[in-house]
């Protein structure tokens, strides 16, 4: 008896063909997607910078409410010492000296409201820049004014078609849901399989075949398997996405037209009190003040007329404040900034 023993050698390969462009297809879906993604980010972004223009407005206005309530309190100290002057020349009575002193509380009261307001807003706008800074060592310069040149509302609305992240990432939307629906109808398709092997030293029964070389295809039979339910769910994605791009759009013209009356609203009334009330409240303080230093006013005109001052001047403040933040919010509705 023998024995023998015979080595077989056998590599192969297959190759998975894909019909109909199902892999440009999937890497076009996955490029669109990509950018949707990036298109929400920049609307994310968006937002964030809103809320911190609108923190950093309120520290602005909180400061500059401030700075007004010390100035008034300066000057009414200056009040008092010369009302002080007025009754050691018996010019006015005791009873009206400590009326006028006992007013200066308000405005100390006021003083500490608004170190109050001015510390909340900075640890909101600290917050916000998630910076550790102490409150007592942080603090902010800018601009507290208006502009009245206002663009046409055309201009804006135009300009937010062309930049806000979330119609953008609606119309990338549409896109892809067309990507995929036809990457669905492609899915339908069958996909050959081509293979190809070599033998070395094949155990069969020809004693010449020591190299054998063979082909083969392999094609699947999808007799029910259509993918006719993707299909259907990837045409409803395409209406669902068209109609939420028209309500995004809808929104943009919304949010332009909110944000423009707005601003136009604050200027209207911001106008008149630069050219004007404010001029007015200062002349109207002054000539009573001096009237009421030489005796020609009485202590009623006098408090009435620094009250007047002291509302417009705050009025005006908050004008300013509420401009900027409307401001801020066109910036936002238009999705870049339009005002600085």
């Amino acid at each position: 008896m023998g024995a023998s023993c015979r080595h077989v050698c056998r590599a192969g390969a297959s190759y998975l063909h894909e019909r109909d462009h199902k892999r440009e297809l999937r890497q076009q879906s996955a490029q669109e997607g990509t950018r949707i993604s990036e298109s929400e980010h920049e609307d994310l972004k968006r937002n964030l910078e809103f809320a911190l223009r609108s923190a950093f407005v309120q520290t602005l206005e909180a400061k500059t409410v401030l700075d007004l309530a010390k100035a008034d309190l300066d000057y009414y100290d200056k009040i008092i010492e010369i009302s002080h002057n007025r009754l050691n020349a018996g010019d006015i009575a005791q009873i009206d000296f400590d009326r006028i002193e006992l007013l200066r509380v308000q405005y100390e009261s006021e003083i500490q409201t608004a170190i109050v307001n001015l510390r909340t807003a900075k640890i909101q706008l600290l917050q916000l820049l998630n910076d550790r800074t102490p409150v007592e060592q942080f603090d902010v310069t800018g601009q507290f004014d208006f502009s009245d040149t206002l663009e046409p509302l055309d201009d804006f609305r135009q300009t937010a078609l062309n930049t806000r992240p979330d119609l953008q990432a609606a119309l990338e939307t549409i896109q892809q849901s067309e990507t995929n629906h036809n990457l669905a109808v492609s899915n339908g398709s069958t996909d050959p399989t081509l293979g190809a092997w070599y033998t070395w030293n094949a155990p069969n029964n020809n004693p010449d075949a020591l190299h054998t070389l063979g082909v083969s295809v392999s094609i699947p039979l999808r007799v029910f398997d259509r993918n006719q339910g993707e299909k259907k769910r990837t045409q409803i994605d395409i209406e669902r996405s068209r109609e939420t791009s028209e309500a995004t759009r809808a929104l943009v013209f919304s949010d332009v037209d909110t944000a423009y009356a707005e601003v136009q609203s604050n200027i209207a009334l911001l106008k008149p009190y630069k050219a004007k009330y404010n001029g007015e409240a200062l002349k109207v303080r002054d000539t009573v003040t001096y009237s009421y230093e030489h005796g020609g006013a009485s202590l009623m005109d006098f408090l009435n007329a620094q009250s007047g001052y002291r509302q417009v001047q705050l009025a005006y403040a908050q004008l300013i404040g509420a401009y900027l933040t409307s401001a801020a919010q066109l910036n936002l509705a238009v999705g870049r900034e339009v005002i600085p």
